[in-house]
């Protein structure tokens, strides 16, 4: 039998079954990994009492036949989701040693599954970035290295650390969440699947705010099936989120096995950008390739309205978090720095509390909510939201899904890009327009660049199709056979 921090969540799963392995054994190989791997700072906390008091009860449960569907696995769940008596702090200064009294919906829905809490995962500030470097604790290390380059890569972000305790075997599974990327992304960045929803498939109660429109909760794994697996216990219809979609939950991991043979893809011609790496344009066609193989056709659509779509998504999601990030105020809960007036105190908590791209975001989204700039960015750039959902919508009357490429690049190394704002927004390029359109969206890797780091290629769907967009990405998956390993992991 392969190391137990090997397994994929589906065989774990099957093997618990099995009375093969126990919960016990499951949870405390993971825990010493995290422990091990201490240095890549995947975990803002570990939880090792919580995960083996956790594997008991599973192994209780599963010997009386009273096994849930996730019973015994160990999670990650990213440091944004409220956990009821564990910290929370949303990668930041200001939330630090915050506590929450409840717990947040999807995480609940796992623990009613029965899975074993390992920790809390590292993430850009309040899931503002894509490489999370901006985490009041510190980088995240990616476990993959360049060919010959022993420098330490960014796994992405925000939700990198979530991603790099998947890819490192810290964890058979994590939840993320997405807002422009910070799934598919980190996905791409580090050899593992990630998928962000319909927006309001999962539940965003409990969840940290950053930009209320475009948050989506969404499950990390090591395979599509294993994702499959987890998102149909995060999601369901949550009477505490008012953007929560009252929709049935299919067994997605049902929908798998089915093949695509028939399905039209669609491939925007507006992606390939200029400029675009031959890597990743190589990839995008060899993907083309094995859907065509697999008895797609292939259809080139049209979404004009894709360029707007990067300064859009940087008017709207700043304007919110503007909002959002106003109650971290230092009077009800949090960081409080005291000044010698209310307005002082102010200024002094959110000035220390707040980190630098946070502070960023905050200032733009203010200022395109201001008296006299509000109809010149914010209403303009949710019009032009409206058409780039109408892009969608037109598109789906000739295909059935779409696939591009994740990333423009794989990852790159720790500051490397960190001086220039733009560039780092760059990175959600491919990944944005799924989230103004509320459409759900995977990332799957497909292949290793000259440098032997992973690359990723993203299907998009229908809203709430997220079966097509698994059978897909189970079609890519199967044809591109990916094996290779990162050099950082457990049990290497």
């Amino acid at each position: 039998m392969a190391a137990l921090t090997d397994l994929k969540l589906a065989e774990a799963t099957e093997l618990l079954a099995a009375k093969k392995i126990s919960a016990t054994e499951l949870a405390k190989a993971h825990v010493d990994a995290i422990e091990k791997l201490s240095s890549l700072n995947a975990f803002i906390v570990a939880t090792p009492e919580r995960a083996m008091a956790d594997a008991k009860r599973a192994d209780e449960r599963i010997a009386k036949g009273e096994a849930g569907p996730l019973e015994g696995i160990p999670l990650a769940i990213k440091d944004l989701f409220c956990t009821d008596g564990i910290q929370t702090t949303a990668g930041s200064r200001i939330l630090g040693g915050f506590t929450p009294p409840y717990e947040s919906t999807v995480s609940a829905n796992l623990w009613r599954d029965g899975a074993v809490c390992l920790g809390k995962t590292n993430l850009d500030e309040f899931a503002m970035g894509s490489s999370n470097t901006t985490s009041a604790y510190g980088n995240v290390v990616n476990p993959w290295k360049r060919r010959g380059d022993n420098r330490d890569l960014v796994p992405g972000g925000s939700s990198g650390g979530s991603a790099a305790a998947v890819a490192a075997r810290l964890c058979l599974g994590a939840t993320a969440t997405d807002t422009g990327g910070s799934i598919r992304q980190p996905a791409a960045f580090t050899g593992t699947v990630g998928i962000k929803p319909t927006y309001g498939r999962c539940s965003r109660w409990g969840i940290v705010a950053f930009a209320s429109s475009l948050d989506q909760a969404g499950p990390m794994a090591r395979s599509v099936k294993d994702c499959a697996i987890l998102l149909r216990s995060m999601a369901g219809f949550d009477p505490k989120d008012s953007t929560s979609a009252d929709v049935a939950v299919p067994d997605f991991a049902a929908a798998l096995g089915q093949g695509v043979k028939g399905l039209r893809i669609g491939v925007p011609k507006e992606y390939r950008l200029d400029g675009l790496a031959p890597e990743i344009g190589a990839l995008w066609e060899q993907g083309i390739a094995w859907l065509k193989a697999a008895g797609c056709t292939i259809h080139e659509i049209s979404l004009p309205h894709t360029k707007y779509a990067l300064p859009t998504y940087y008017i709207v999601a700043p304007a919110e978090a503007s909002s959002n990030l106003a109650r971290y105020d230092g009077v009800r809960f949090g960081l409080r720095v005291p000044g010698d007036s209310l307005d002082a105190q102010y200024e002094a908590t959110r000035g220390e509390g707040f980190g630098e791209e946070v502070r960023r975001r905050i200032m733009i989204g203010t200022y395109v909510l201001s008296a006299g700039y509000y109809d010149a960015y914010y209403l303009k750039a949710q019009k032009v939201r409206a058409l780039i959902a109408r892009d969608f919508d037109e598109a789906w009357k000739s295909v059935d899904a779409i696939l591009t490429p994740a990333t423009p690049s794989s990852a790159f190394a720790i500051g490397e890009k960190q001086d220039d704002p733009v560039t780092m927004y760059l990175n959600d390029v491919f990944t944005v327009t799924a989230n103004l359109a509320g459409l759900p969206g995977i990332s799957v890797p497909a292949g290793l660049d000259a440098q032997g780091l992973p690359l990723g290629l993203q299907v998009v769907g229908r809203a709430f199709d997220e079966e097509t967009v698994f059978r897909v990405a189970e079609a890519i998956e199967q044809a591109a056979g990916f094996s290779a390993v990162p050099q950082i992991r457990a049990g290497a």
